[in-house]
């Protein structure tokens, strides 16, 4: 059993989409992180710097005491491993595939992120940082849409460098990007919106979080947004 510390972002999908593809068995825990579920001693000691995702996998390959992870690439990579599914075998595909998933942790997940901030969540609207982050996510939504050129997956098969990409494209509305701009995308994002371990991933989701409520509100603006180097020495 693995249990899932949780939420309904991006990144807690990623590791919802595998769990649910390779049909292991967990439980989610959720964190709800516009409440500072976060900051409670028990998810630290999982999770040092407050994020969500995390994993316990009371189960570990070396038969040893629970292991523990967090970072949602580190969580995809280590599940993968595990189960021998969703990244190549040899050496070439398997670096094909890591390759794109660190391109995710770096580059989309970041600068989306950071386009989610400033469009929708900033309490000013700064027209630079807007601009800066909207074409960001253009271009990196490009780089990806000449990957899948020639290819159905970003690595071939399957992998978990599509399961840490999809969550990032799903918000595009929000992100001021229209799919029809990127054929090549387009087509691979509704390839995985029609999985049906995406779908049951998703619907989990609902389940957590009944119409995935936005976690940022004014309530939860400070505890999302007003971190600091405080906020850890506490």
């Amino acid at each position: 059993m693995i249990d899932l510390h949780y939420w309904t972002t991006p990144n807690g999908h990623k590791v919802t989409m595998f769990l649910e593809e390779a049909q292991l068995p967990y439980r989610i825990v959720p964190v709800n992180i516009g409440q500072g579920d976060q900051f409670q001693p028990g998810f630290l000691r999982i999770a040092p710097n407050n994020r969500i995702p995390a994993i316990v996998d009371h189960a570990p390959a070396d038969g040893d005491t629970p292991l523990s992870l967090f970072e949602s690439g580190a969580i995809l990579l280590y599940l993968a491993d595990k189960t021998g599914r969703f990244i190549p075998a040899d050496l070439r595909g398997r670096n094909e595939a890591l390759q794109w998933l660190f391109w995710q942790m770096g580059g989309l997940g970041p600068m989306a992120g950071q386009n989610h901030h400033f469009s929708q969540y900033a309490p000013e609207k700064i027209p630079y940082a807007i601009e800066r982050y909207v074409k960001e996510t253009a271009r990196l939504y490009a780089v990806l849409d000449k990957r899948l050129a020639d290819r159905e997956f970003i690595a071939g098969s399957y992998s978990i460098a599509d399961m840490a990409c999809y969550p990032w494209i799903v918000p595009h509305e929000r992100q001021q990007q229209r799919l029809s701009d990127f054929p090549h995308l387009q087509r691979w994002f509704h390839a995985i919106a029609e999985r049906p371990g995406t779908q049951r991933a998703y619907a989990r989701a609902e389940e957590v979080n009944l119409g995935n409520v936005p976690s940022v509100n004014a309530r939860s603006r400070s505890i999302l947004f007003g971190q600091d180097a405080a906020t850890v020495q506490r």
